[in-house]
């Protein structure tokens, strides 16, 4: 009986849903987290009796014929990439880029990676990088006997070193934007790398056409909104329940019908 296939995929389905709607919950509070949303597509249809075929010899033709579908399948797992809200830290290495945009930074085997976790610190040589240590790009170092930092929305990075009473400028950040951010793939620890997908980057000063600014001494938080979490939750599970439902009546009819033979 198809039923119990078609139900089966309905339940496979589901599941992927509530695994990704966990992981955005399990994120709420992850800096510039962006959540993911499953989507899926049906299945191929039978068909039994085709539509468009002629019925006659006089060439009437079968308006809309049968088709009977064998289920579903997951699509994809879609990144919405919407702006997080700003949290105040006043920590002068923490930065939030409000805007379009990805920090550049260099992992240990010399290919870039994105991130718009902005939760910076410094080296022991006082270059700024990642928690995990990785460089970001361009890589700026303060000098050792720096006595403050100011990183200014457009990305330079200004430092008050002692004996001097101007700010003594150590490097400019620069962004990095891709025609497809959603196209980009997931590296854990907020890390995404480019793909064929999500095209080449093309990088750019913070605050000209196209980037978006930085903000000092703050983060942007999660965009997952945990009410609507919630609800696709439930969503998902009553879906599951019914799926299960379906699988347990064709069990119920094949019995009937083996008991009848």
């Amino acid at each position: 009986m198809r039923a119990m296939n078609i139900a089966s995929s309905g339940m496979m389905a589901q599941q992927t849903n509530v695994e990704v709607i966990a992981n955005n919950i399990a994120n709420l509070n992850t800096t510039a987290f962006k959540r993911q949303r499953a989507e899926f597509q049906d299945l191929l249809y039978q068909s039994e009796r085709r539509v468009g075929a002629t019925s006659s010899d006089t060439g009437t033709i079968v308006p809309v014929g049968v088709q009977i579908g064998i289920g579903v399948k997951t699509a994809a797992v879609y990144r919405i990439t919407t702006q997080g809200n700003l949290t105040q830290t006043s920590n002068p290495l923490d930065l939030a880029i409000q805007g379009r945009g990805f920090f550049q930074v260099l992992q240990p085997d010399g290919t870039t990676a994105y991130t718009r976790a902005g939760s910076f610190q410094l080296s022991p040589t006082g270059e700024i990088v990642t928690a995990d240590g990785f460089t970001v790009q361009p890589g700026i170092t303060l000098p050792q006997n720096t006595l403050g930092l100011t990183i200014n929305p457009s990305g330079q990075v200004l430092a008050q070193v002692a004996g001097q009473t101007t700010p003594q400028t150590v490097g400019q950040l620069q962004l990095a934007n891709f025609p497809n951010e959603g196209g980009l793939e997931a590296l854990g620890s907020s890390l995404f790398q480019e793909t064929p997908a999500s095209g080449s980057p093309v990088t750019g000063a913070p605050g000209s056409t196209g980037f978006g600014t930085i903000n000092q001494g703050l983060l942007e938080t999660s965009n997952v909104d945990v009410v609507s979490e919630i609800t696709n939750l439930i969503t998902a599970q009553r879906a599951y329940e019914m799926n299960s439902k379906v699988i347990q009546t064709s069990d119920q009819m094949l019995s009937s019908l083996n008991q009848i033979q």
